[in-house]
């Protein structure tokens, strides 16, 4: 190679490490934090898409997600119908990948809950939140306990993240 074409290899191999370095850390900033949750989506008004906050499940009577200036919710656990678990938030993986090209290499872990609720006018409603690492088998006992609802999980590997793999019938 001569002198000219090594500076032109060497930079084009910066600007590869540049870009996956750059990919990298947007990956991290939108990571929703460990004692964190962040509403996907769904049809509660009132709270905005990607709305990132805390749940609280310190109240007897409802369940609540906080998502600061972008809305709050409030879902009393009586009118809850159902629980959901599981590691899809059942978009369409070609949108994803698309919009997050480099979701294709992360390995972290997604954890989505899909509350199912009636709200004061009796109408069904629906709440996709992704919850933080750190706070997956606290607000998925809680739910459970205070709703009298079995978590449902999308798959077994769902299953396991949060029961034995005995419990999960494997």
């Amino acid at each position: 190679m001569s002198g000219q074409e090594s500076k032109a290899f060497g930079t084009v191999q910066r600007v590869a490490v540049a870009l996956l370095l750059s990919l990298s850390l947007t990956a991290v900033v939108l990571a929703v934090g460990g004692d964190k949750a962040m509403y996907v989506g769904g049809t509660i008004t009132g709270l905005q898409e990607k709305a990132e906050g805390r749940i609280v499940t310190t109240s007897d009577e409802q369940f609540a997600f906080n998502g600061g200036g972008k809305g709050s919710v409030s879902i009393p656990y009586a009118s809850i119908v159902s629980l959901e678990y599981g590691q899809k938030a059942g978009r369409r993986v070609a949108v994803a990948i698309l919009v997050t090209p480099w979701a294709l290499f992360s390995k972290k872990r997604k954890h989505y809950l899909t509350i199912t609720y009636n709200d004061r006018a009796g109408k069904e409603q629906a709440g996709v939140f992704e919850l933080g690492k750190n706070i997956v088998r606290t607000t998925l006992k809680i739910l459970e306990v205070r709703t009298g609802k079995e978590i449902e999980f999308q798959d077994a590997e769902a299953c396991k993240q949060y029961k034995t793999p005995k419990e999960c019938g494997s």
